[in-house]
């Protein structure tokens, strides 16, 4: 499998961050890591292994970028309104340094699909419903789509625009849902079992089907739980029968 890192000084952060590449050719799939991970936290749980075939074969090519969830949401020595400012930080560094990379390696624009489970989940699902005219769809596995979970308790307008179970009622731009009800790849995939919450994705089903916007709420069963085993099942399955 062709593997490259790459990595640059991010004008939005303020430091070096790290994109792993796999494959030559195909549409573009852009995975956001869970929790506080990184860059090669797909690799080091053999998700990337679970996608070889498509890899190889020319079907996907895939980049894997970093986290700041340690500096954001995730960090209990941060003031809350701090937490918000880094989280935008990070959604400047994806829309305005990722993409145009994302395109460059590419030779322009291609289908560009987000995923990520967990954290990474939200990830995927708030960039393409923010920025429809850059993200094509979403994979998102064991996600929970409302920001507040992570906020304890803190609330202010960037959290509000982050939270999609928050500002999607109110999506009412006629041009963000035009761009969406365009859509054929948005997923959202959840198990029954074990830390999973599949609500959520019942919910932003619900929101999305107000909107008139295409999607798949898909639950697996009671005894899919909140681990890497299903992911990479997820994944490989939702590449191999929707693309």
């Amino acid at each position: 499998m062709h593997r490259e890192i790459h990595q640059w000084h991010s004008p939005h952060l303020d430091k070096n961050m790290e994109v792993a590449v796999y494959g030559h050719y195909g549409f573009a799939l852009l995975m956001f890591p869970t929790a506080a991970a990184d860059y090669l936290e797909y690799e080091r749980f053999h998700v990337i292994d679970s996608l070889s075939r498509f890899i190889n074969s020319g079907w996907v090519k895939v980049f894997s970028i970093n986290s700041i969830n340690n500096e954001s949401w995730l960090n209990d020595h941060m003031h809350p309104r701090h937490k918000a400012i880094r989280h935008q930080q990070f959604n400047g560094y994806v829309t305005e340094e990722v993409i145009p990379f994302i395109h460059s390696k590419c030779g322009g624009r291609v289908q560009t699909i987000t995923t990520g489970a967990s954290f990474g989940a939200l990830h995927a699902a708030n960039t393409l419903f923010r920025r429809p005219d850059l993200i094509d769809g979403c994979i998102a596995m064991s996600g929970v789509y409302d920001l507040k979970e992570y906020t304890k308790g803190y609330w202010d307008e960037d959290v509000y625009f982050n939270s999609p179970i928050d500002y999607l009622p109110n999506l009412n731009d006629e041009g963000t849902l035009a761009h969406l009800r365009a859509k054929s790849h948005i997923h959202f995939v959840s198990g029954q079992g074990d830390h999973e919450m599949p609500s959520s994705s019942v919910d932003i089903g619900r929101i999305l089907s107000s909107k008139g916007i295409p999607h798949e709420i898909d639950l697996w069963g009671h005894d899919v739980n909140h681990d890497w085993p299903w992911w990479r099942r997820m994944l490989p399955h939702y590449l191999g029968t929707k693309f």
